[in-house]
């Protein structure tokens, strides 16, 4: 099936877009098998274990919901959004304030097969 998009949603990574978004940029356009492969050997684990477990889920969902192989799937598109920023206390010197935000962000994955 030609044209057909294959997706995977994670929603709340506990980890910034702005971090995510470097290793999708490694990972988009490639074919899935060799994309893994990228993710599994970059030194950015704590990023990359999130981002190849959403690409390792379409992927299935390729094999099993339509019915394609593995080696005919590319990454077609893949983007972080922002997710809820939690907001926690830090107090400073001199009776001040110093908020921490705990970023999180909500990836998307979607496939296609090679004509």
């Amino acid at each position: 099936m030609p044209g057909t998009d294959i997706r995977a949603y994670a929603g709340n990574i506990p980890v910034s877009a702005q971090k995510v978004r470097l290793l999708a940029d490694l990972v988009r356009g490639k074919d899935v098998v060799e994309a893994l492969t990228t993710l599994q050997f970059t030194p950015h684990q704590a990023i990359a274990k999130p981002v190849a477990k959403l690409v390792a889920s379409a992927m299935a969902n390729g094999e099993e919901n339509f019915g394609v192989s593995r080696d005919d799937l590319y990454v077609y598109r893949i983007f972080a959004d922002e997710a809820p920023t939690r907001k926690w206390r830090r107090f400073g010197a001199r009776g001040r304030f110093k908020p921490w935000l705990r970023r999180s962000s909500h990836l998307t994955v979607i496939l296609r097969e090679r004509e």
